[in-house]
């Protein structure tokens, strides 16, 4: 149903490919080997795998691997729009056109919504939480972190090491706690096959004509979308148990890469406040954009995350913090990422 390969080809558009390839300042197998060596040390997580080794790629294998990535997560959404479509079919003979086209604007919006990630992007842990058969990829987009590094006038080499050292969390993270990718798999799960699916009926008519005009439909995108996932009032708590999984998982991430980075890079407070900076300072239809595509849900996990992790750090330590990876009943509440005392107390290991 879901035109995947229009996706990749409006994605690809939007991505653009800067010159450069993916060539990187410093050695990224040891900057890898060195972040998992003390991101193991300080946070008290053991790995039960292979860390996967880093690879450097270009904005356009970082999009095809997302791409692929999507069509597992959104395999419910697919059979939704497949079987309503099928329904409407037998009494309406236009509505196989329709399904057609509905097909075609996803296509597009995961396109648009991926290849301009594709574009800000500088290191991901890829994980496909609803296929555990999927490999793991610690990925490094090259033209990325050379242009930030660049734009925000710091040292490629600190910046490639600083994002190993988050990215590298994040692999520790799902390796070494048993239980977390097998939680957030089944939240996201339930989530999805509960989702209402709504299709603008104008913008798929209003499209009719423009399906070859790219540029017109991605900005169609930006200024509104062309579909929405509907979450209702019932499945609100789940997607709240999935906002605050994720703001611990980023937070953790942000903090460890600066206690650790504390370490081995003098330049860690220019680095910290460059990239604050970075994700503060974008101008006005960069921010349209990501509210449009949610993307303000992504920065918040990560202030309020670290804010938590912090907090929690700084009253119970790094011990007291891996709490929180001992169990689903441990996340935080809402409530609790807001004042974390309410959680160390909640958490806090009862006299026999």
């Amino acid at each position: 149903m879901i035109d995947w390969t229009l996706a990749e080809k409006v994605g690809g558009f939007v991505a653009g490919e800067p010159e450069g390839g993916t060539s990187l300042a410093g050695d990224l197998d040891a900057f890898t080997r060195d972040a998992v060596e003390r991101v193991v040390a300080y946070t008290g997580l053991t790995p039960t795998r292979e860390i996967p080794p880093p690879e450097a790629v270009a904005r356009r294998e970082w999009l095809g691997a997302n791409i692929t990535s999507m069509k597992t997560v959104m395999g419910p959404i697919d059979r939704k729009l497949s079987e309503g479509g099928a329904a409407s079919t037998a009494q309406n003979p236009f509505a196989g056109t329709m399904k057609a086209l509905t097909g075609s604007l996803v296509g597009v919006e995961v396109g648009a919504v991926t290849g301009y990630l594709s574009q800000r992007v500088l290191g991901q842990y890829e994980l496909v939480l609803l296929d555990a058969s999927s490999p793991e990829r610690l990925l490094f987009v090259a033209p990325n972190l050379r242009e930030t590094a660049r734009k925000l006038e710091v040292d490629e080499a600190d910046l490639v090491a600083w994002v190993a050292f988050h990215e590298v969390t994040h692999a520790v993270q799902f390796t070494g706690v048993p239980w977390l990718r097998e939680h957030l798999a089944g939240l996201m799960t339930r989530l999805l096959e509960t989702m209402d699916v709504k299709v603008d009926a104008g913008s798929v008519l209003k499209s009719l004509p423009s399906l070859s005009d790219l540029r017109g439909l991605v900005d169609r995108v930006r200024e509104g979308g062309l579909v929405t996932l509907v979450a209702g009032a019932e499945r609100m708590e789940i997607l709240d148990q999935i906002q605050s999984a994720m703001a611990i998982i980023e937070g953790h991430a942000e903090h460890v890469m600066d206690a650790v980075g504390a370490d081995v890079l003098d330049s860690l407070d220019e680095l910290r406040s460059a990239l604050d900076r970075r994700r503060d300072e974008r101008p006005p239809a960069a921010r349209i954009i990501e509210r449009l595509l949610g993307l303000e849900l992504k920065m918040k996990q990560y202030r309020q995350g670290k804010a938590f992790v912090d907090a929690v750090v700084e009253r119970v330590g790094v011990e007291g913090l891996n709490r929180v990876w001992e169990g689903p009943e441990n996340l935080p509440s809402a409530a609790e990422l807001e004042l974390p005392e309410l959680w160390v107390e909640r958490t806090a290991p009862r006299a026999a």
